[in-house]
């Protein structure tokens, strides 16, 4: 089975404009692939570029070097070098992304907020609005709560509606950044079982998680990220 993902040798650094421009080297020779219905889980320390590699994948940040391949419909896109309009295409079709923090637009209920990646997609609003209340039901987000503005909300309450939005489109492609980083065990167990169905539907996973009982429940396989920056800070060195 071909690849749904795959990095060919990425690298990243930023460039510290308050320190007289110099050059912070975070991950190099990042390489790896995903196939259909598999998850791979990325660990290291805090600080080890995990985040940074989502991102990279997602085309918030642009790599310094290598390639970022993405399966799209029977061709292949390098998101390393995507125009900003294939890169919102790609994420409309393809790639789904559950950052650490929900970004929402302000004044939109929470109910909203989930289902617009339904709407923009071309599903009528109220059956998006019907497959967001499932997903808000199985996150324990009470039915009260989903005509207010997510920014009301605690934090955990906002990181449930965040995995929610993510979680609700079926992508070929699933990028989790700590996704149960605010939650309790019971909504830790409900993220897990969101995943093991994402997989069995052929969905590739990739996912920064610190936490080793799920780590342990869902992941195929493990990289640890410490090797890139490591990699990194020897090639800074030289």
């Amino acid at each position: 089975m071909s690849f749904v993902l795959e990095l060919r040798d990425v690298a990243k650094s930023f460039t510290l404009h308050l320190q007289g421009g110099m050059q912070l080297s975070i991950v190099a020779r990042v390489t790896f692939s995903v196939r259909a219905g598999e998850c791979v889980v990325l660990t290291g320390p805090s600080g080890a570029g995990k985040s940074s590699i989502l991102k990279m994948v997602f085309g918030n940040y642009r790599c310094d070097r290598g390639q970022i391949l993405v399966r799209q419909d029977g061709q292949v896109v390098d998101v390393a070098t995507a125009a900003p309009r294939r890169m919102l295409a790609l994420r409309r079709s393809t790639i789904g992304y559950v950052s650490q923090f929900l970004r929402a637009v302000p004044r939109v209920p929470a109910i909203d907020v989930v289902a617009e990646p339904l709407v923009a997609n071309g599903v009528p609003r109220q059956a998006a609005r019907e497959r967001a209340a499932e997903f808000l039901k199985r996150l324990s987000i009470p039915e009260q709560l989903w005509s207010l503005l997510p920014a009301t909300f605690s934090g955990g309450e906002q990181q449930r509606v965040n995995v929610a939005r993510g979680f609700l489109p079926d992508l070929p492609l699933l990028l989790l950044d700590e996704p149960t980083a605010a939650l309790d065990a019971a909504n830790c167990a409900a993220v897990q079982s969101l995943i093991v169905e994402k997989k069995r539907r052929g969905t590739a996973v990739v996912a920064a998680i610190h936490d080793e009982g799920l780590r342990n429940a869902i992941a195929d396989r493990v990289i640890d990220v410490a090797k890139f920056a490591a990699m990194a800070a020897l090639a800074g060195a030289n």
